[in-house]
């Protein structure tokens, strides 16, 4: 993933209705969901709903199937990947070590506090 497409994403997950329904598809997994289930379980007007779908399908986020006369929304697990790794490229300065949970708390001894 590049700049443009990592903005595109972080813009469209950048909106609590937008995110929770992203959150809602990554836990349905491959299987997906009905705009019908998302909208009942996020209580959202189909309107609503149809506009944060096309958001999020335009940042490549999520994909809809026909299938028959529903359509199923997917999680583009790929695209989720490439955001957290492209988020991630070279952290720490490519020392993986320093990046480690409990690298946080060995810091934080060391920090300096301002003071008034």
């Amino acid at each position: 993933m590049e700049l443009n497409d990592a903005t595109a994403a972080l813009a469209a997950l950048g909106q609590p209705t937008r995110l929770s329904v992203f959150r809602l598809l990554v836990e349905a997994g491959p299987e997906g969901s009905t705009p019908s289930q998302i909208a009942d379980v996020l209580s959202l007007p189909g309107a609503t709903l149809s506009f944060h779908l096309k958001e999020l399908t335009s940042a490549g986020l999520i994909e809809g199937e026909a299938q028959g006369r529903n359509i199923i929304y997917r999680a583009d697990f790929e695209a989720m990947n490439g955001l957290i790794e492209f988020l991630t490229r070279n952290c720490c300065g490519g020392d993986e070590s320093r990046c480690l949970p409990g690298s946080r708390a060995s810091r934080k001894g060391t920090r300096k506090t301002r003071e008034a």
